[in-house]
């Protein structure tokens, strides 16, 4: 069981936000942000990193975080926003809304290993966070969940690139649709290296 943010609990400490993100790698889609306050006594063996989990396992998971959460927020960043900044900056910017979102209080904000300067709450950029900290897993379950259930709607509208599957990854499936149909305009990420040799290969076809 998760429990490293006990350390933290104190007489000016009484409830952590855990944040975490997902789908920083991908070519394709949003970047998701969540943030979670669970109750001090909240207590569970199944929540855990979220890459470490079955997709069946962190849906289940994630009805039981919202169900017991404090507080929590969910934010996006999509393609364009991702090529119009910095995607580490992008991500941080993501985290700090979702803390900004938060309705309730919180006296001290974990992240999984993200840095965020200048907060007016104490931030502890935790390595391994969603792997150490139940708030930090529960919000990685959340972002994760999310991100994937928008890929899947996003599957839906243009079935020929497979997102359902592999989720906008760099995947062989992934990058022979992007040969073969191109990139689409404001879901794939313009600056990542694959989706930019195709838009360099349209700009000189057209």
């Amino acid at each position: 069981m998760l429990k490293k943010e006990r350390e933290y609990y104190s007489d000016s400490v009484h409830y952590i936000a855990g944040v975490d993100e997902a789908g920083r790698g991908p070519l394709a889609g949003p970047i998701v942000a969540a943030a979670v306050v669970l109750p001090p006594e909240f207590e569970s063996e199944d929540i855990n990193d979220s890459k470490q989990m079955s997709e069946k396992k962190r849906e289940k998971l994630y009805d039981i975080i919202l169900e017991n959460a404090l507080a929590y927020a969910i934010v996006f960043a999509d393609a364009d926003e991702i090529d119009a900044g910095d995607i580490y900056k992008v991500t941080r910017r993501c985290m700090i809304k979702c803390l900004e979102k938060i309705k309730g209080k919180y006296d001290l904000v974990i992240t999984d290993a993200m840095p965020i300067p200048n907060f007016p709450v104490q931030v502890v950029p935790m390595i391994k966070g969603d792997a150490q900290c139940l708030n930090v897993a529960a919000a990685s379950i959340l972002a994760k969940v999310t991100r994937d259930r928008f890929m899947r709607e996003l599957d839906k509208q243009y079935p020929e690139y497979g997102f359902a599957k592999h989720k906008g990854y760099g995947t062989k499936a992934h990058l022979e649709a992007l040969e073969k149909f191109g990139p689409i305009e404001h879901i794939h990420r313009k600056t990542f290296g694959p989706v930019k040799a195709c838009f360099m290969v349209q700009e000189t076809l057209f």
